[in-house]
């Protein structure tokens, strides 16, 4: 088991927190190298302006494309209260390079306990 650290941005504090009350159990990130090894049973710490918690990874997914995780999990299980998959996926390409980075790497998608 191994741990790894999730950084909020200060604009994402909503997400953070709602992890951290349960109501939020799907995370997701690009799939690039620095995510790619974590796995069930690895621990996620979260960290948002000097505020930290821990999650234990239930499950990962591993999807090769936006479509892909949609057809798995729906908007509002990845982002509470995010009707649509057009309205997730301006949110995921609004992040910096995420656009390409899920063409190229693809996306993974934590199930968190």
């Amino acid at each position: 088991m191994k741990n790894y650290t999730l950084v909020f941005a200060r604009e994402h504090k909503s997400t953070f927190d709602s992890i951290k009350d349960g109501s939020k159990r799907i995370e997701t990130r690009a799939a690039t190298t620095k995510y790619r090894d974590i796995k069930a049973g690895d621990i996620l710490t979260m960290s948002c302006q000097g505020e930290k918690f821990e999650k234990k990874v239930k499950n990962v997914f591993h999807f090769k494309s936006l479509e892909d995780l949609f057809s798995k999990f729906e908007p509002n299980q990845i982002k509470p209260g995010v009707k649509s998959t057009e309205e997730m996926t301006k949110i995921y390409y609004s992040f910096p390079h995420y656009e390409e980075k899920i063409a190229k790497d693809g996306i993974l998608a934590f199930e968190l306990e």
